[in-house]
């Protein structure tokens, strides 16, 4: 059978009401993402959405009751993890390093706390049998 999912398109995380000008400063200003303007049913919400290099997006939305991811996360790729890390020691945001999963990887927490991965390349994909 072939698989009716065809990709990833986004991934959203949350964080609290009147977040936007935090994940503007995070996001697009460190991490070096676009903005992207959301559609008008949706922009009363709140929140923020970014392009991702390839093509797939990070939403920022506001949640109600607001308490940040310490598990879950999305795991951002990047080609050169020490850059990145002397990129996030010049701005003081803390990483902590982990090759735990068998490659090079950063942990590090947005401003609302939610716990982000940085990983160099990518995962393997290794099908399950």
């Amino acid at each position: 059978m072939s698989s009716l999912i065809t990709g990833l398109d986004h991934v959203q995380i949350e964080a609290p009401a009147g977040c936007e000008a935090a994940a503007r400063a995070f996001f697009g200003t460190f991490l070096g993402l676009r903005e992207l303007q959301k559609p008008a049913p949706l922009q009363a919400r709140g929140g923020v959405w970014f392009a991702l290099p390839d093509g797939r997006q990070l939403h920022v939305g506001v949640t109600p009751d607001f308490v940040p991811r310490e598990k879950g996360h999305p795991g951002l790729r990047c080609a050169d993890l020490a850059a990145f890390q002397v990129h996030c020691a010049a701005h003081g945001v803390t990483c902590r390093v982990d090759a735990e999963a068998g490659v090079a990887r950063v942990f590090l927490q947005d401003p609302f706390g939610n716990r982000l991965e940085v990983v160099q390349g990518g995962h393997a994909s290794v099908p399950h049998i």
